[in-house]
């Protein structure tokens, strides 16, 4: 669907939603309720996913088994929690493109970046430095930063940033060629978004991973924006690890458990330079509690401990809908969507509203600043807060907003537009809108 394909005025976007293929996933998700009188317009999948209904009823299965079962809930609820982690193995592999044992259920985000750099940042020599996006999310500057000190090297001088040419702009694979180019023989590891969390920037992921080989460094890619959101092609693109969250479009709630994948050509069950746990034992011999490491299959011997349960179950509900819909179907509707809303920006607010996300590079969300300098950005977020619309706000002057295919319509997106002309100030009901 192209711009031209679009109109204006709500009867475009019922017609969509009774057209969408995909509708009736809308009503899998619990919305927050309603304020001031006015529903929910709920845009912030990139930062915490809608609670799935499915994932309630699992949830509350879990805690029926464990009172009914106590500790025979491990090999007889009825989803036995012994070998729970592997209920989203299938679905992780097929969200990342990757084969399953190349993928496992872990932690949480920044530890899994931390227990994957044990294994792959291993400087030696002259190659000790480490390239980020300059405006890396946080933690993952921290991990690196850290990493770098444990090592015994003053991140100052090791860690590399990879700039955009200008402020709130994409960043340039070029440049990134040229800190390689310039640093060559002396980079380790990058480690690099899938998509830029700030911008939206969905990043050219299979031509990362060659650069990295092509330097003859390890990458690492940080998916937490990017699995549920856009398709992946792990295996084939060849990165040597990566992490997520599950908590943004994987719709697992909050601070739930998060996942890695480590590359089959790492794959050689051979334990030496990681981080062991018992739940990287082998299971067959686990419970003999040897002095000796048997290490489990493929990723799982990453695994330090047992999954817990409660933040798992709802991981395995959301991953069943993503199996459901088809990612395939889904991205094909989040073009259609974000596109929707693109096309409301331009013609409804052009000059007033801008978006720093890549037209040609963008995914589920769009990252909106405020262009009219009659009007204080901070303000008109605050507005859009008071009539009921969910997005996020970014310092310095950037409101993310996401229409998810999963649960969003294109209603939600028309509605949105509603709200964001009376946070301008117009008058939508006398209005175009």
């Amino acid at each position: 669907m192209t711009q031209a394909d679009y109109r204006t005025g709500r009867d475009f976007a019922e017609a969509a939603d009774r057209a969408d293929p995909l509708r009736h996933f809308r009503d899998e998700f619990n919305f927050p309720v309603d304020r001031n009188g006015l529903s929910c317009v709920y845009l912030c999948g990139n930062s915490l996913g809608l609670q799935p209904k499915r994932a309630v009823r699992y949830v509350e299965e879990e805690l029926t088994d464990w009172a009914n079962l106590g500790v025979e809930g491990h090999l007889v609820a009825r989803r036995p929690w012994l070998p729970y982690h592997r209920l989203a193995t299938d679905g992780l592999a097929r969200l990342t493109g990757s084969e399953p044992r190349e993928v496992v259920a872990m932690n949480t985000l920044t530890v899994n970046l931390h227990v994957l750099m044990t294994s792959f940042y291993r400087p030696a020599g002259r190659r000790r430095k480490i390239v980020i996006e300059s405006t890396a999310f946080p933690s993952d500057r921290f991990a690196a930063m850290s990493q770098l000190g444990l090592h015994g090297h003053d991140p100052q001088a090791y860690l590399l940033e990879w700039t955009p040419r200008v402020a709130d702009g994409p960043l340039v694979l070029a440049d990134l060629e040229a800190i390689l180019a310039d640093n060559d023989g002396e980079v380790a590891l990058l480690l690099l978004p899938g998509v830029q969390y700030y911008s939206g920037e969905v990043l050219p992921m299979k031509e990362l991973c060659r650069l990295a080989r092509g330097a003859g460094a390890a990458i690492g890619l940080d998916l937490a924006h990017a699995i549920g959101n856009v398709p992946l092609s792990l295996h084939d693109w060849g990165p040597d690890f990566a992490a997520w969250c599950s908590y943004k479009y994987l719709n697992a709630g909050p601070g739930a458990i998060g996942g890695a994948f480590v590359h089959a050509r790492h794959l050689d069950n051979d334990p030496t330079g990681k981080l062991l746990g018992w739940w990287g034992h082998d299971e067959a011999t686990r419970f003999r509690m040897a002095k000796s490491f048997t290490p489990a299959d493929g990723a799982e011997l990453w695994q330090l401990s047992n999954p817990p349960i409660l933040s798992l179950a709802p991981v395995v509900a959301s991953l069943e809908l993503f199996a459901e819909a088809g990612m395939d179907r889904l991205r094909a509707k989040s073009e259609r969507l974000t596109g929707y809303l693109d096309f409301l920006l331009r013609t409804h607010f052009a000059g007033r509203i801008g978006t720093i996300t890549p037209a040609d590079a963008r995914g589920c969300q769009l990252s909106l600043v405020v262009l009219d300098g009659s009007l204080d950005a901070r303000e008109v977020f605050d507005t859009l807060v008071a009539q009921n619309v969910v997005g996020d706000w970014r310092e310095p002057n950037v409101i993310r907003v996401a229409p998810v295919p999963l649960y969003n319509s294109y209603g939600d997106v028309y509605e949105f537009a509603r709200r964001l002309s009376r946070a301008l100030g117009d008058d939508p009901v006398g209005g175009v809108l």
